[in-house]
This record gives structure tokens, C-alpha cells and sequence, in this order.
């Protein structure tokens, strides 16, 4: 047979017979099979639990400690201020951005906004002792107080982590891909993975307090640490776009929060918390 004719004949029959496996290959080459280099952000909403916590004030002339303080959050619901751009630090919201290291292990940067709002005209434990100036309005709160039982108004005392309790951390974390436990084949089109982490990081909140019926305050300041794990599900459609759900608990210390104007005056206190977040998200290869 002619060269000329040979050539093209063995070229086709190459072709035939790597189709099948190019096309194999092709197939299991989804875009959500690998996660390494991908970078993610995404935003949302939580509620917030607290464990019961002793707060320390101490200033010029009273240091006292009020014990098994409680406080609760301050949710919005379901509101447009979620992402309405002027009005988005009023909720109780998550901001998280990160960077896939491998596939399974991701890096992030995160700001978690909750709200913790002491609550007041309850009976408390108060230990420690008040001697202001006569001539100051708290001053009718004097003496010496032996863990008595006292009823903390908002006269005495308004104490709220409301524009916020500002956990600014970093995060290292799992992702592992669960689509296979319900039978998902296709995942470009829906991914359903298993998230756990653990965090680190500061508090920066700015604490909106009303103390002995001094003039408020309410400004940012760097008040101390945090830790955090948490663990959740991310369900990502379409290669690029995800919600996820998380529980995440942690402890926050604090011996610095601001109360008055007066830098020698402040108040300390160390809790525990749980947070139930859900976000939405976008993950794309950079």
C-alpha cells in the first residue's frame, strides 16, 4: 500500500484506539475533584450562647467583682442589613477568607461578629467595695459588699459587647469530601464536604458600658484572646458556590475592656461560648 495513504489510515486507527481512554480520564477530571490552590470567602450570620461568667470592674475608689454574670446575644432575624453595605457591622455576622494549602487542608482569616449583652435587674453576688466622691451620682452605691446578693439595675451597671464581641482569628482546617455517602456522582454539580478547624486570636470589641451612672463609653479597644474549634457541613454547587452551616465553640478572655474614659478604669472576665453559623460562599482557583 502507498505511504501516502498508510500515514493517515494509522493515524485514525491511533486516534479509535485512545479515545476510550481519553475520555475516560476526562471524566473523572472534574474541577471539584481538587481543592489545592482554590481560595474562598464567605459571609453570614450566627446566634450565640454564653456560659455564665464573673466580670471584675476596678477604678478610682471601687473594685468589685459581680459573679455568674449572664448574657445573651442580640440577633436581628432575618433582615436586609445582612448585606446592605452601609449597615452590615449591625448584625451578628462571620467573615471568613482562605486559601487551600492541599486539597484537604485549608488556611483562613476570619471575623467573627457576635453580640453579648449582660443581663440586668437580676439578683447577683457582688464582692468588693465602692467609695466614691460624695458629690457623684454613683455614690449611693458606697459600701462594702461581702458576695452579697444585689439586684444589678442599669443604673448601677449596663455592660453590652454590642457593635461588637469582635473575635479576629486565623484558622486551620479540614475539608473532607462526603459526596460519596449519598451516592453523588457527579460533584461539579453538587459537593457535599465535612469541615472541622481549630482558630486563634484576638478580641476587639467595642463594649457599650454605663458604669455607677458615670457618662457612657463606647469605643474599640484590643481587650484580649480567643480560642475556637468548630465543625460543620459545606454543600457547593456548581464548582463555585456553597452554604455551609457550622457549630463552633470556644473560650474568650478579656482582662482589658474599657468601661469609662478613664484608662485607669476597666473591667476583666473570661466565658466560654457556642456559635451557630450559616454562610454563603463562592470558591474559585486563583
Amino acid at each position: 500500500m502507498n505511504k501516502f495513504y498508510l500515514n493517515p489510515i494509522m493515524s485514525v486507527l491511533c486516534l479509535l484506539l485512545t479515545l476510550p481512554t481519553w475520555s475516560q480520564n476526562t471524566s473523572q477530571d472534574k474541577y471539584t475533584s481538587t481543592k489545592k490552590g482554590k481560595f474562598f470567602i464567605s459571609w453570614g450570620g450566627n446566634r450565640e450562647s454564653y456560659t455564665k461568667s464573673d466580670i471584675h470592674f476596678k477604678g478610682d475608689n471601687y473594685d468589685f467583682t459581680i459573679h455568674d454574670a449572664t448574657a445573651k446575644d442580640k440577633p436581628k432575624g432575618w433582615h436586609i442589613d445582612y448585606i446592605n453595605p452601609t449597615r452590615v457591622t449591625i448584625p451578628q455576622t462571620n467573615v471568613k477568607m482562605g486559601y487551600y494549602i492541599s486539597d484537604n487542608y485549608v488556611i483562613s482569616f476570619g471575623v467573627d461578629h457576635m453580640k453579648y449583652v449582660m443581663q440586668r435587674n437580676e439578683s447577683r453576688r457582688v464582692e468588693g467595695y465602692i467609695d466614691l466622691p460624695t458629690d457623684e451620682a454613683g455614690s449611693v452605691y458606697n459600701g462594702q459588699y461581702n458576695n452579697d446578693l444585689f439586684i444589678v439595675s442599669e443604673d448601677f451597671l449596663k455592660f453590652e459587647h454590642t457593635n461588637g464581641l469582635n473575635y479576629v482569628y486565623l484558622e486551620f482546617a479540614r475539608v473532607d469530601d462526603i459526596s460519596s455517602i449519598f451516592q453523588i456522582q457527579n460533584t461539579d454539580k453538587l459537593q457535599i464536604n465535612f469541615t472541622e478547624g481549630v482558630g486563634g486570636g484576638f478580641l476587639y470589641p467595642k463594649t457599650n458600658t454605663t458604669l455607677l451612672q458615670k457618662d457612657r463609653y463606647d469605643e474599640f479597644h484590643l481587650a484580649g484572646y480567643g480560642m475556637s474549634v468548630n465543625a460543620g457541613i459545606n454543600v457547593t454547587f456548581f464548582k463555585h458556590f456553597f452554604i455551609e452551616t457550622d457549630l463552633k465553640g470556644g473560650y474568650i478572655n478579656m482582662p482589658d475592656i474599657r468601661t469609662t474614659s478613664n484608662t485607669a478604669e476597666s473591667a476583666s472576665q473570661h466565658f466560654f461560648y457556642l456559635q451557630r453559623i450559616i454562610n454563603i460562599g463562592g470558591i474559585f482557583r486563583i
